[in-house]
C-alpha cells in the first residue's frame, strides 16, 4: 500500500474530487480526515467509511476561517498524533462576468480559494515542520494558467495558487515538506455540471483527449505527489487536463 500509516486532511472532501481522493487514500492505507463545511454529506460519507472498516474522522470546517482552521489541526494532531498529508481540494465558484461581478462574489471565491489553501497550509506546516516531514498538495486549475471567460475571482484565486505552491516549496523543503500542486481541466463534478452544455462540449473539443476530466483522474494525481513515489518532486504543478488548449 503506498499510503499505509499515513494521516491525511482533504479538504472539501465530502463531495466531487475530494470524496474520489479520499476513497483512494483509504484504498492505499491512509487514515483520512474529512475536512468539509458540509456536515450533513460529511458525516454520512464518515459513516459508510467507517462501516466498510475505514479509518476516518470528518470534521466540519470553513477553511476560509483562519480559527476554525487551527482547531481543526489541533483536534487531528491530538487524535491521530501526527498530519503526513494536507490537500488543499476545497474550492468554490460565483461566476459572472467582469463588469457584472460583485464585491460579494469575488471576496466569496478569494477567501475560499485562496485564503483557505493559505489557513490550512500556514497551520498544518507547523506540525509537519516538527515532524521533519510532510506532503502538501494544492489544487490550482487551468482557468488559473488559461483564464476563463466570466472566472475573474475563480482565475485570480487558481494563479496565485502556482505562485505560493512554488514559494512554499522554497520555504519548507529544508524542512523535509514537498509542496506541489494539481491543475485539473475540467472535471464532471457538481461544479462543473452547472456550466452551459454547448460551454462543455467546446471544452471537449479543445482537449486532446476529447472528455472531461473524472474525479479520479484528479484523485490519482493527487495520490502520487502524497506517496513516496514523488520524493524528489517539489514546486511543480502537475496538470492533469487531458491535453486541454495544446
Amino acid at each position: 500500500m503506498r499510503l499505509k500509516g499515513k494521516v491525511a486532511i482533504i479538504t472539501g472532501s465530502a463531495n466531487g474530487i475530494g470524496k474520489a481522493a479520499t476513497i483512494r487514500f483509504l484504498e492505499e492505507g491512509a487514515k483520512v480526515v474529512i475536512a468539509d463545511i458540509q456536515a450533513e454529506e460529511g458525516k454520512q460519507f464518515e459513516k459508510e467509511l467507517t462501516e466498510r472498516g475505514y479509518d476516518v474522522l470528518f470534521y466540519q470546517v470553513n477553511v476560509a476561517k483562519k480559527e476554525e482552521v487551527e482547531k481543526m489541526v489541533e483536534k487531528v494532531k491530538e487524535h491521530y498524533g501526527k498530519i503526513d498529508i494536507l490537500i488543499n481540494n476545497a474550492g468554490i465558484t460565483r461566476d459572472a462576468m467582469l463588469v457584472k461581478m460583485s464585491e460579494e462574489q469575488f471576496d466569496e471565491v478569494i477567501n475560499v480559494n485562496l485564503k483557505g489553501v493559505f489557513n490550512c497550509t500556514q497551520a498544518v506546516s507547523k506540525v509537519m515542520i516538527e515532524q521533519g516531514h510532510g506532503k502538501i498538495i494544492n489544487t490550482s486549475s487551468v482557468s488559473g494558467v488559461y483564464g476563463n471567460v466570466g472566472q475573474t475571482n475563480y482565475a485570480a484565486a487558481k494563479a496565485a495558487i502556482v505562485g505560493m505552491t512554488k514559494t512554499w516549496a522554497k520555504e519548507l523543503g529544508r524542512k523535509g515538506i514537498n509542496v506541489n500542486a494539481v491543475a485539473p481541466g475540467f472535471t464532471k463534478t457538481a461544479m462543473v455540471d452547472k456550466m452551459p452544455e454547448k460551454i462543455l462540449n467546446y471544452m471537449e473539443s479543445i482537449t486532446s483527449l476529447k472528455r472531461l476530466g473524472e474525479p479520479i483522474d484528479i484523485a490519482n494525481a493527487y495520490l502520487f505527489l502524497a506517496s513516496d513515489e514523488s520524493n524528489y518532486i517539489t514546486g511543480h504543478i502537475l496538470h492533469v487536463d487531458g491535453g486541454i488548449m495544446m
